[in-house]
């Protein structure tokens, strides 16, 4: 299953020693060198690796925690539990969340956290992803500080990463960050071509907040004395009356362009949509974890429609339980009306997409990374394997390939 293009049968691919695909294509045309590790998968779906544009991995082991309070509640008791939390024990959750991902299926990841885990697991382990590291800072009397450890911080980090792992910045959300910290961040990042993410538009509550200044972020903002957001209401394309939506304001700070990924991205008009569209921003499309909060449905046709990327993510374990991106590929597929190979493409090329790296990553295809999936055939050969995919779960995966390295292997059932 290519992606681009019809699925072969009777297939066959060769992985150079450099990691990348040197040859595709039916068993008969593609060369098989004498020093070849052959791996013959029978009767077998073999598809690019899945791209999670949206992970917590550092969140890995939280699971289960109270989904049923209300979203602002929620964020305090995880932060309450990442609190407790040594660094090492940060980096072994990291380790495991990448390998929960990789026996699922997920060969990159995309990842927001502010404890620097995940990028060294990923580094360590020879993944492939963009870790997004996180900066707080709700008042502009904290701009110094919250940028000054973020830009120590992230010197550390690029000391320390390695191979296909790139770093990024996330400056939160906009309940979390002020103006000023928006702004400096995002000229910061653009200065030096680095992608950006950020939770924008995911709640009702963060809409509330932004748009009216009210709410329980805007009380919990008041109760510690933090001044709320500026007020744009001069903006030429700022709705009236009171403030702009999330979007608008980000894009005031200068925050949307063709770097940026804007994750959940619910609470969108159509003025909202145009936007994204015109700054090149692209969306990381989470539907169970927006579920699961209670959060709407992301307007996933029409940003398509409008020519924003848009890929799919899984969100936290401590949102969505077990990392699915099978799931995530059938819910966003039932929400926005898709087809079977539109549902696939938003979990590989499409995802690949919205991170920038679909030049080595989302397809199979000759100079493109070794990035696999196989999953069983079912139906007999003249089975749609397209359908068969999209039925797929995380215990179906039967092989994982990141760089041409085997990752991940089981007998099937």
């Amino acid at each position: 299953m290519p992606v681009e293009g019809e699925p072969i049968r009777n297939a066959a691919l060769l992985i150079g020693s450099d990691g990348r695909i040197a040859s595709c294509g039916v068993d008969s045309q593609v060369p098989t060198p004498d020093d070849a590790e052959l791996l013959d998968l029978a009767e077998a779906i073999l598809l690019p690796g899945l791209v999670n544009t949206h992970t917590h991995l550092e969140l890995t082991g939280f699971a289960g925690t109270a989904s049923e309070l209300d979203f602002r509640q929620w964020i305090l008791s995880i932060r309450r539990l990442k609190l407790a939390r040594t660094p090492e024990q940060y980096l072994e959750a990291a380790r495991q969340g990448i390998r929960d991902c990789w026996a699922g299926g997920v060969t990159t990841i995309a990842d927001t956290g502010d404890s620097g885990a995940v990028a060294l697991a990923l580094s360590e382990l020879n993944g492939s992803g963009i870790a997004y590291h996180e900066v707080f800072g709700p008042h502009p009397g904290q701009l110094e500080e919250s940028f000054t450890g973020l830009t120590g911080r992230f010197a550390e980090l690029a000391g320390a990463v390695q191979g296909r792992v790139r770093l990024g910045v996330s400056p939160h959300a906009p309940y979390t960050v002020s103006g000023p910290l928006y702004s400096r961040v995002s000229a910061w990042a653009r200065e030096r071509e680095l992608p950006v993410a950020v939770h924008v538009a995911e709640s009702a509550a963060e809409q509330e907040f932004v748009t009216r200044g009210t709410g329980p972020f805007a009380e919990a903002w008041k109760s510690r004395g933090i001044p709320l957001l500026d007020h744009l209401s001069q903006h030429p394309s700022a709705p009236q009356p009171l403030r702009p939506s999330a979007p608008l304001w980000l894009d005031t700070h200068g925050v949307l362009g063709p770097r940026t990924l804007c994750i959940h991205a619910i609470q969108l008009d159509d003025a909202d949509i145009r936007l994204l569209a015109d700054r090149g921003a692209a969306v990381a499309h989470c539907p169970v974890s927006n579920a699961a909060h209670r959060h709407g449905t992301s307007p996933i046709a029409a940003l398509r429609a409008a020519g924003v990327r848009v890929g799919l993510g899984t969100d936290s374990v401590a949102s969505v339980g077990q990392l699915d991106l099978w799931r995530e590929m059938r819910v966003a597929q039932s929400l926005a009306g898709l087809s079977d190979a539109e549902a696939l493409a938003l979990a590989t090329l499409e995802g690949a997409r919205a991170l920038g790296l679909e030049r080595g990553i989302g397809s199979i295809r000759s100079g493109k990374w070794g990035d696999l999936v196989a999953v069983p055939a079912s139906g007999g050969r003249e089975a749609d394997p397209i359908g068969t995919v999209l039925r797929a779960a995380p215990a179906a995966v039967v092989l994982t390939v990141v760089g041409g390295v085997i990752v991940h292997q089981r007998t099937p059932a």
